[in-house]
């Protein structure tokens, strides 16, 4: 009987043990059970709708500039980021799984999105949003959104930083207002050589639009923190280039507008082969989407100390994404800048990031015509100021210092993203990271030996393996196992086990400190067992937990190869033939 079970039978323990099983298996209601239902039960009143009202109006003011600037960097019209925050945002916050998100489309997207509609067209686009609505509800309702947290941090903060790059890289065109002799290359190289030979047609006007927004925006920051910054420094740069006649592109002369309403649901060109051309980028997206969100979600629940569940998120995500599509909005997802604003803004529950997109509904359908005067360069400039906040700059610098594994998960992730593909650099940067993680387990394991007949003096504080007066029989060798026996220590553990010599007829296993034991680890120790048999050892596996020896009997380690015991002492009863167990 191992420890926990042992626990049960305490005093007291039972209804706690039976408490806590109960709560660890939530029923499937409850783990889709949305939080706005939840904070509906608790009691929903005048004093918390005034806190959400309050803080999706801030939250809207941040996210109307910040929708449309995401939406042209993405390689389409403004409307579209717009539709994203309205329509995904709103279901995002009416379905989900935390409190406090607020969806719309991200900045992480651009890169992804702008490929997609260069290669597809917005049609395709659409359709394979949609798409990733669908695999996202199947993550959510499979209940693998658990799992999304298993990413290692140095590839999070590795693959934000490369996108924060990309961002900016495609911005500097309108910062300065340059114009091209083609079309903008999307590689990062391509690029910059193309601004290199642009450099000639710097637009002093957009410059100063650029610089005006930023300088701003970072004062406003520093020095009036509670005003909407992004929306003040937009109107400012409308209102400098409307009253000089700048000659810096806006919206209206580029795209002539924005419209007063929402499209009617339609479903974008839908067929077999259509579908298969977009299936790599509808993946690309569900997966970008699923870490953007929950780790927006993490952030919500580190700054209130309440827990989000992560499935009913992915769902709320999967329904956000297909409606988003449908109304010709773009990919949506949990925004971490705006759920955290929505979070300080002091909202109570889902309702405020419902508000938002209301609210954003209604300055859409009244102050539309408003929104030819932005200048395309204030949006670029807006735009700079999120990649140098997505930039970790300091989570950066501590994981180059931490160690040599983490310092190269985080630069070969930034890197491929940077240069490569941005999927490619979150795959490669995960498996960097599990094989890293499976070196250092590998490394924590010990195989220790009791060889001699009278051991050193050691401190009691060492951690020596055994007493040496159970270590004085010449006829027996002990050896223990310490650490998670697994495929990645099967190696090292297998080399010393099959030393073991002829010349001694008694060979014990000692298993106690073993807390894990899969199956590539049984198979060594069948076949250690096997050898120890034909050379007429004697073979006893002492201490093994309830499921270590059950995983190792399922593995034909059993009577005739092997003997169990519950401890060293009591296999070396077994060897002075007092006791003899199975």
């Amino acid at each position: 009987m191992d420890q926990a079970q042992r626990a049960v039978h305490q005093p007291g323990q039972r209804s706690a043990q039976k408490s806590a099983q109960g709560s660890a298996k939530p029923t499937f209601s409850e783990l889709f059970t949305p939080k706005l239902v939840t904070v509906w039960r608790e009691g929903y009143h005048l004093p918390q709708f005034k806190a959400d009202f309050m803080s999706g109006l801030t939250v809207a003011i941040v996210a109307l500039p910040l929708s449309m600037a995401i939406a042209i960097a993405s390689g389409v019209t403004p409307e579209r980021g717009l539709y994203t925050s309205i329509i995904g945002g709103f279901i995002i916050s009416a379905l989900g799984g935390s409190r406090f998100q607020i969806g719309g489309p991200a900045g992480a997207f651009i890169v992804l999105v702008a490929a997609t509609v260069a290669r597809v067209g917005v049609d395709g686009l659409l359709l394979a949003t949609m798409m990733a609505g669908v695999f996202l509800l199947a993550i959510g309702y499979l209940r693998l959104g658990t799992y999304i947290k298993f990413i290692p941090y140095p590839v999070t903060v590795g693959f934000t930083a490369g996108i924060a790059v990309i961002i900016f890289s495609g911005q500097i065109v309108e910062l300065f207002g340059l114009k091209l002799t083609g079309k903008e290359p999307g590689p990062l190289v391509p690029k910059l050589m193309a601004i290199g030979e642009a450099a000639g047609t710097i637009n002093l006007a957009a410059t100063f639009v650029s610089v005006l927004t930023i300088v701003t925006i970072a004062g406003l920051k520093r020095w009036r923190p509670t005003w909407p910054a992004m929306l003040v420094a937009i109107g400012l740069a409308s209102l400098v280039v409307a009253l000089f006649a700048l000659p810096a592109e806006t919206i209206g002369t580029r795209f002539g507008g924005i419209p007063r309403s929402l499209q009617m649901p339609s479903l974008p060109p839908v067929s077999l082969g259509r579908m298969i051309d977009v299936l790599p980028d509808a993946i690309a997206f569900a997966l970008l989407g699923a870490i953007e969100s929950l780790l927006s979600a993490v952030v919500a629940d580190g700054m209130t100390g309440r827990r989000h569940r992560s499935n009913c998120e992915l769902v709320a995500q999967g329904f956000a994404n297909i409606a988003s599509a449908l109304f010709g909005g773009i990919c949506a997802t949990g925004t971490i800048a705006r759920t955290a604003t929505n979070v300080r803004a002091g909202a109570h529950g889902p309702i405020s990031g419902m508000i938002h997109s209301a609210i954003l509904l209604a300055l859409m359908l009244v102050a539309a015509p408003l929104a030819s005067y932005i200048p395309l360069a204030a949006l670029a400039g807006v735009l700079a100021v999120v990649c140098w906040n997505m930039f970790e700059k300091q989570a950066f610098a501590t994981l180059l210092r931490a160690s040599r594994g983490d310092a190269l998960v985080l630069m070969v992730t930034f890197l491929l993203v940077v240069f490569r593909d941005l999927t490619e650099g979150i795959v490669v940067g995960f498996v960097l990271g599990s094989i890293l993680f499976i070196d250092r387990m590998a490394k924590s394991i010990a195989v220790e030996a009791d060889l001699p007949l009278v051991q050193e003096d050691v401190a009691d504080s060492s951690g020596s393996a055994y007493d040496a007066s159970e270590a004085s029989d010449v006829d027996t060798v002990v050896y223990r196992i310490s650490g998670a026996f697994f495929f990645g220590a099967a190696s090292t553990v297998g080399t010393v086990l099959d030393r073991i010599a002829d010349q001694r007829r008694n060979f014990i296993l000692d298993c106690s400190a073993v807390p894990f034991l899969d199956s590539t680890a049984a198979n060594v120790i069948e076949g250690a067992a096997r050898k120890a048999r034909r050379a007429g050892v004697r073979f006893i596996i002492s201490g093994a937990s309830p499921q270590t020896r059950r995983m190792l009997i399922n593995h034909g380690v059993k009577r005739p190869l092997v003997t169990y015991a519950a401890s060293i002492r009591d296999a070396r009863a077994q060897l002075n033939g007092k006791r003899e167990t199975q």
